[in-house]
């Protein structure tokens, strides 16, 4: 493990050096303060076709992210997850045409090089996703295989005699697809054909791939859509063991092309699936169950269990792998925006981000969330143009889909937002350089402490030689807390965030208004 110093810019936070009833004394970070420490960081996820246009057809494209890397570089991000940005006819790129080349409607690919590139001399790694499970049924392959091409027919699923095509998926979604003698798998939908992971070519196919994006674009490691479904649950009982083997290898082959690459998995499901995936295979997998809880608590006002389902799920993972990272994030682009789910109540949203950033994990920020955009299904509208100006006229904002939850001047921007010292983006930035500051809350790990208060979420945060109490007050009243036993020692203040007027720590009383969050040392 490796830890290093990074250069970013000063940025204004709140700290106490001392406890008791000391005056609040504001300190700035220095660049020598914040600290990385692989393999964890902050990541930021990115649909490019949204995010930011250069050429002004109304379509993000790599250029124009490239152009922004220093906002994400001030705001204390590490590392982007791009959602798929190969050719494909679909919006999403989701179903891809060719996996060694890039949408032409995002720039070329030595645009995106450059963005790599670039991100890197800001000290921030790019991860891709990977379309592993299907292709496009526009891909060569597939055309192929309808041409009952030999070679290509073998790399995709067709069903035969025994098949049941009226089969339905685990979401109640139809399966097969086709007529005829075409009859194929396709778990997701019709237009998106699954690969035959049992020929040794369609692996070795994936494995190409994967070598390509790392030792020729140079690239850090992929997100993986729909990990757990590379084998089928319709093909033999076997099929999840077949799908951990076909992780510990590809991850086997990846590590020898970049020893330091990463591999985080889309698999949306319990802890008890998860765990399997990250034995010698996944080096880390989205933690979905945390997501649900931490929105569970900042609707409810209240702790709904979320540490002590945090540190179960972390116990277990450890059984499987101990060197796992647990990808955390709130929302992604398959789910609705943090502002939407809490009816646009900025109290609640600023919590959600609080929890986020002082729990354990990688956590994952979805473009947009920093600065409060609405979104809610269908799928379109959560993937919405990124607001950067007060006037969307003519500045860069991508078109690509028509905004029905915002209007010019209503401050969900950055440029509104970036001077405000309230603002939500402030939060989310004061919150990641808190966080990077301290290698307690970048490596440490949870534990769970008792506590009866309603309304207060609490846990410590630890390593071998240091930790620290983090105090979240979820609802709209102030809270007294006493500190006994163990949680004694914790008397000075590393930071806090939310109204501080009526924070006061005496006598291992701590007074904590509404919707604040405190760690202490």
């Amino acid at each position: 493990m490796k830890i290093i110093n990074l250069t970013v810019i000063t940025l204004l936070v709140f700290i106490l050096a001392a406890c008791g009833d000391r005056e609040n004394q504001p300190i700035s970070f220095s660049e020598e303060d914040l600290l990385t420490i692989e393999p964890h960081g902050v990541y930021y996820e990115i649909f490019v076709r949204a995010f930011y246009d250069s050429t002004g057809d109304g379509i993000g494209d790599f250029q124009g992210a490239t152009a922004k890397l220093d906002y994400l570089q001030e705001l204390g991000v590490e590392g982007i997850w791009l959602m798929p940005i190969n050719p494909s006819p679909s919006y999403h790129g989701y179903d891809v045409i060719d996996y060694k080349a890039v949408n032409p409607e995002h720039g070329t690919l030595e645009d995106f090089k450059e963005f790599v590139e670039e991100a890197h001399k800001r000290g921030i790694k790019v991860i891709k996703d990977f379309v592993v499970n299907h292709s496009s049924t526009e891909h060569p392959w597939f055309q192929a295989a309808l041409d009952n091409d030999p070679v290509y027919r073998d790399y995709y699923v067709w069903a035969d005699e025994d098949t049941n095509t009226r089969q339905r998926g685990e979401w109640g979604q139809l399966v097969w697809h086709g007529s005829g003698d075409d009859i194929y798998e396709g778990v997701f939908w019709g237009g998106m054909p699954d690969l035959n992971m049992d020929n040794p070519q369609v692996r070795e196919e994936i494995h190409d791939i994967g070598r390509f994006w790392l030792e020729e674009v140079g690239v850090d490691g992929f997100r993986l859509d729909a990990a757990k479904h590379i084998y089928s649950s319709y093909h033999g009982s076997d099929y999840q063991e077949k799908n951990h083997q076909f992780w510990r290898e590809f991850r086997s082959e990846m590590e020898a092309a970049n020893p330091d690459v990463m591999l985080v998995g889309e698999v949306w499901d319990t802890a008890a699936v998860v765990a399997p995936y990250l034995d010698g295979g996944l080096h880390s997998a989205f933690n979905f169950d945390l997501a649900e809880d931490i929105m569970s608590s900042v609707i409810s006002n209240r702790d709904t269990s979320l540490v002590a389902n945090l540190e179960r799920i972390r116990n277990y993972y450890n059984e499987f792998a101990g060197d796992f990272i647990d990808s955390t994030f709130i929302t992604n682009h398959d789910m609705n925006r943090v502002m939407s789910e809490v009816r646009g109540d900025m109290n609640r949203t600023k919590m959600a981000a609080s929890l986020l950033l002082t729990l354990p994990g990688n956590p994952y920020i979805y473009y947009g969330e920093e600065i409060g955009m609405k979104g809610a299904k269908p799928d379109e509208d959560i993937r919405l143009p990124m607001r950067w100006y007060e006037e969307h006229e003519n500045t860069g904002q991508t078109t690509w889909r028509t905004d029905r939850y915002h209007e010019d001047g209503d401050g969900v921007n950055v440029e509104a937002q970036i001077e405000d010292e309230t603002s939500l983006l402030n939060h989310y930035r004061e919150l990641i350089y808190a966080r990077r500051a301290s290698e307690v809350l970048i490596e440490g790990e949870i534990i769970s402490v008792p506590m009866r208060e309603r309304g207060i979420l609490l846990f410590e945060r630890k390593t071998d030689t240091n930790s620290k109490l983090v105090v979240h007050n979820l609802s709209n009243e102030v809270k007294e807390i006493t500190l006994e036993g163990d949680l004694q020692p914790y008397n000075e203040y590393y930071f806090y965030i939310g109204e501080i007027e009526e924070i006061q720590l005496k006598n291992n009383i701590l007074t904590i208004p509404p919707y604040t969050t405190i760690v202490l040392k």
